[in-house]
């Protein structure tokens, strides 16, 4: 696709390469798109992105989305980069120091570092500190994730209320979302966390949370764009290529940065908070760390 689109550019129309460029540098997020997000995305509308997969060669959009899902799996696939490793490996001069890490490790720990620093560098300290001031003004806080996802929404939550700040979390799908959103009012949030998949339930959260007034802060690796003005803030924390590191990690760390600065605004909340978790746990534990026994009803 991307030699492709290196090809056909020269030959488009402006609106056409602006179309391109996305579908060439957010190739998974368009995977998933309709042409309108993908239209709103690039500014320029649904007719030139379904011109723009004409022009690229393809019959339609549903085409050339195929294309580029069998490209994002052959790139993202662990055995695929496996393989590019170890013949990389085979072709370079072994330097046996004694303590050379293997190189399938090394390459998890060099991917977690390229994560973790381009993480940073996207930060904006506007959007930062605007997501800070949402967490902290919520009445209450509902996390959304799916899958991987739904562990860090819960996380989010756990850590949220530990805090002394109502929060909660679901990965439900059907009508179990359906009962999770009840509750959901003007003076909540929402905190998205939907790394680069467009998924049925998203929009129904989106579009629930726009119905009722709650603010929503979307953590993805791409899908900012799409979203536009239907979410508050969008932070990004972009996702390993490889599949060596997990899922959420740039996301954990970006989490635990907001909770950081949040629990610093209200340090005597956290405290309490906290003296109220350990006391709560010593009822729970004798001395000798075993669980204490039940007590006997007072007619016993």
């Amino acid at each position: 696709m991307t030699a492709r689109i290196g090809r056909c550019l020269p030959a488009l129309s402006r609106a056409e390469r602006l179309v391109a460029e996305y579908l060439r540098d957010h190739g998974r997020a368009a995977i998933f798109a309709t042409a309108e997000q993908i239209g709103a995305a690039t500014r320029t509308s649904d007719a030139t992105v379904v011109r723009t997969a004409k022009s690229l060669g393809f019959t339609g959009l549903l085409e050339l989305r195929r294309s580029l899902a069998e490209e994002v799996v052959l790139q993202t696939s662990p055995s695929h980069h496996l393989l590019h490793q170890t013949a990389l490996n085979q072709t370079r001069p072994h330097h046996n120091g004694g303590g050379a890490p293997d190189p399938v490790v090394a390459q998890v720990f060099t991917e977690a570092a390229e994560r973790l620093s381009a993480t940073w560098r996207l930060i904006s300290s506007a959007g930062f500190d605007r997501a800070v001031d949402l967490m902290d003004d919520a009445r209450e806080v509902l996390g959304f994730g799916l899958g991987p996802s739904g562990l860090l929404a819960r996380y989010l939550g756990l850590r949220l209320t530990r805090m002394g700040r109502r929060a909660r979390a679901t990965g439900s799908t059907g009508f179990q979302l359906a009962d999770d959103l009840v509750g959901l009012g003007p003076d909540d949030l929402v905190v998205l966390y939907v790394p680069s998949r467009l998924l049925a339930e998203i929009e129904v959260v989106l579009d629930h949370a726009g119905a009722v007034g709650a603010r929503v802060l979307l953590i993805s690796s791409s899908l900012g764009p799409l979203f536009g003005s239907r979410v508050d803030v969008a932070l990004t924390a972009p996702q390993s290529v490889s599949n060596f590191t997990g899922e959420m990690l740039s996301a954990e760390v970006l989490t635990d940065a907001l909770l950081l600065r949040l629990a610093s605004r209200d340090e005597t909340r956290a405290t309490k908070t906290s003296e109220l978790l350990t006391s709560l746990r010593s009822e729970l534990v004798q001395g000798d760390g075993r669980t204490r026994p039940p007590r006997r009803g007072r007619g016993a």
